[in-house]
């Protein structure tokens, strides 16, 4: 990622308005997200729409980030369930990005969720929106149960992190596929069995499975067809609606796909999961705001470990 792409400017405080809160943020994200926005690196059939979406020759915000902790410095007039000091976390979606890679965030108290910091640090609480809400979305739709047997590609990402831990605590069985040196890592979080997708195809080894998760958009349904049981399942975060239908009309398999509403309740249940040591979140690495750049250079080159972080002292 070139280093011209992103840089770190000073702008004015934001002013939030009679339903937001103005929050000074401790801990916010980098996704693998954030890095195709700003690189545009679209899938072929999403090219268009992408530029459409995300703006035709950049951003159309210029601030990256979506999930963010910190804590409530103002609050405008019609904020009715928050007050100044208050501590939270959230997810600030928006067309391009939320802006949340900043010092300051201004955005409507219906996108934030409470925290205490006794039971959950600001940097647990900022990773949990994006990986953790697409992971228990996936589950749910899938409708992941005690006694399934569920494969999850990309199990050492954020998504696969708490894919993992989500499917163990609904009760299947988890085959894990990630690189070798991210085992102990893996195995950590509740994988049964664990394969380095650099030295074996899941596909070529007989086993099939309720429910293949590819958290990562490396496999195919076409690759995987013969692993999934009959009335089996195959979850992605790509986007392929014609095949979609067409497997839906022709075969008892089905695929799903799409992406998870950001809705607050699901937070809540999720940062309860973390509080009750349930689930834990997985944090590679952390970097200052003034190393921004450091931190998307790393996140792009796709070999992190759960969640990048960027923090502000």
């Amino acid at each position: 990622m070139p280093k011209a792409v992103l840089e770190l400017q000073d702008i004015g405080k934001p002013i939030p308005k009679q339903n937001e809160a103005l929050v000074k943020i401790y801990s916010s994200t980098v996704t693998a997200g954030d890095c195709r926005i700003i690189t545009f690196d679209f899938a072929r059939w999403f090219w268009l729409p992408g530029r459409f979406i995300f703006g035709f020759n950049k951003p159309r915000r210029n601030i990256p980030g979506w999930e963010f902790a910190g804590q409530i410095e103002s609050i405008g007039k019609k904020v009715k369930h928050f007050n100044i000091g208050d501590k939270v976390f959230g997810y600030a979606s928006g067309i391009s990005f939320g802006s949340t890679n900043a010092e300051y965030l201004a955005i409507s108290e219906n996108r934030l969720v409470a925290i205490d910091l006794d039971k959950i640090g600001y940097e647990e609480a900022s990773v949990l929106p994006i990986g953790g809400l697409t992971a228990l979305h996936f589950l749910r739709k899938a409708k992941v149960k005690k006694g399934q047997k569920m494969l999850i590609y990309g199990a050492s990402g954020s998504v696969g992190t708490y894919a993992v831990q989500l499917a163990k605590y609904f009760g299947a069985e988890v085959t894990a596929v990630c690189s070798r040196k991210n085992f102990d890592l893996v195995k950590s979080l509740g994988a049964d069995y664990l394969i380095d997708y650099r030295k074996e195809d899941f596909t070529k080894n007989g086993q099939v499975y309720d429910v293949i998760f590819d958290t990562v958009i490396k496999t195919s349904f076409s690759h995987c067809v013969d692993s999934i049981k009959q009335k089996g399942i195959y979850l992605t975060l790509d986007w392929p609606i014609i095949q979609a239908i067409w497997v839906s009309l022709t075969s008892t398999k089905k695929i799903i796909f799409g992406s998870a509403a950001d809705k607050a309740d699901d937070l809540v249940y999720l940062r309860k999961l973390v509080e009750n040591n349930i689930i834990k979140p997985v944090i590679d690495r952390s970097y200052p705001l003034d190393e921004a750049v450091a931190a998307y250079e790393y996140v792009n080159e796709g070999h992190k470990v759960g969640n990048v972080i960027i923090m502000n002292q």
